[in-house]
């Protein structure tokens, strides 16, 4: 079975005030000392108002929630003895009018000197999930294959509507944010592996990124493990929406990988085609139209009944089918993260909002 693994970024807020705290190194420090968290498990992030977990390499969906619930509750047990609370919602509901700190590491420093205003925003949280693939340039075939779904896959993760105590208008302000970077949004087809690296080498030989974690397309190639690296999602409200999504993922990869070993004709589109269609999936999430492939407009529904056809195979392959099918039929029942952060802020304001993600954070 094709193996898998999650990481989760987290905001850290004052339970009264619901604003962001930068007390990331002491709520690591914490949830390192617990039995519940191994090595290399919780980590640092750009702002020392947010903390990221990475689950270990998985075979299932059963341990991939086991693994984010066991984490959630240790960092979130780690937050609160610091005077703070973990909120596993994309974009902060209210913020300071000063910036965040920065971690204490050179190449956040550097991303500071770069761009000290998209820093100071990057209070942003995603889900990004990693599938095993073969060999790099197998890699390279089934990012060519997936992009195309990756609008959907955004669209379904959506929960960062606001910004400032305000809705933004988007479902997912995350996107929009993390757009503004000198190499982001939608990857690009690339022939073959070597096109991948000749032009990943002249992106560093132009000094426009130190590194290639600065690649910040919403799918690529991991430059540290074997695996392809989908980061379009926006971190999820329940542990359990975000099983769905890997499940989702690892099926999409597989179903690429079984395309291209059959010879089977890429479905593609074209690059700004594939850009404004992710801008409308981040615009509107599953409350309007999503875009086809042709460039059509498609009721969301639609769009998801197709998504959930052509992946069928492999989710029934790795008996994840009726899981992953009932926690797309509920969340199209309930809403995205984004649905009910507006439905939190119509009833009762930003404040409600900051008890919503509160309180669903260690929610299975």
């Amino acid at each position: 079975m094709t193996t898998i693994g999650v990481e989760e970024e987290y905001l850290l807020l004052d339970p009264v005030t619901g604003l962001p705290v930068p007390l990331a190194d002491k709520v690591r420090a914490a949830a390192g000392l617990g039995r519940l968290v191994g090595d290399q498990e919780v980590h640092s992030e750009l702002l020392q108002a947010q903390v990221e977990v990475a689950t270990p390499v998985c075979s299932t969906l059963e341990e991939v929630g086991g693994h984010l619930l066991r984490l959630r509750h240790a960092v979130g047990a780690a937050a609160e003895a610091h005077g703070c609370r973990i909120a596993a919602c994309a974009t902060p509901p209210l913020r300071h009018g000063h910036p965040v700190a920065v971690t204490d590491q050179a190449r956040y420093r550097t991303m500071l000197a770069q761009a000290p205003q998209l820093v100071a925003e990057q209070l942003v949280n995603g889900m990004h999930v990693h599938v095993g693939v073969p060999s790099r340039e197998t890699g390279v075939r089934v990012l060519n294959r997936i992009r195309v779904w990756l609008p959907a896959l955004t669209a379904l993760s959506a929960n960062s509507p606001l910004w400032d105590g305000h809705d933004t208008g988007f479902a997912s302000w995350r996107t929009v944010i993390f757009s503004r970077w000198p190499v982001s949004g939608m990857p690009p087809h690339f022939a073959d592996i070597a096109d991948h690296d000749r032009r990943v080498q002249q992106l560093l030989d132009s000094g426009l990124i130190s590194d290639t974690g600065q690649l910040y397309w919403q799918a690529r190639l991991s430059a540290r493990y074997p695996t392809i690296e989908v980061r379009c999602l926006d971190v999820q409200l329940r542990a359990d929406d975000a099983v769905m999504l890997t499940g989702l993922v690892r099926a999409l990869v597989e179903t690429a990988l079984a395309e291209a070993a059959a010879g089977a004709p890429e479905l593609d589109s074209d690059q700004e085609l594939l850009q404004a269609a992710m801008w409308h999936a981040a615009r509107h999430g599953l409350s309007s139209t999503l875009i086809d492939p042709a460039g059509r407009q498609r009721r969301a529904g639609e769009m998801l009944y197709e998504l959930l056809s052509h992946v069928a195979p492999a989710l029934d392959a790795s008996g994840d089918n009726r899981q992953v099918t009932a926690l797309v039929h509920r969340l199209l029942q309930s809403g995205t993260g984004a649905d009910r952060q507006r439905a939190a802020l119509t009833a009762g304001g930003p404040r409600a909002v900051v008890r919503l993600v509160l309180d669903q954070s260690t929610t299975p």
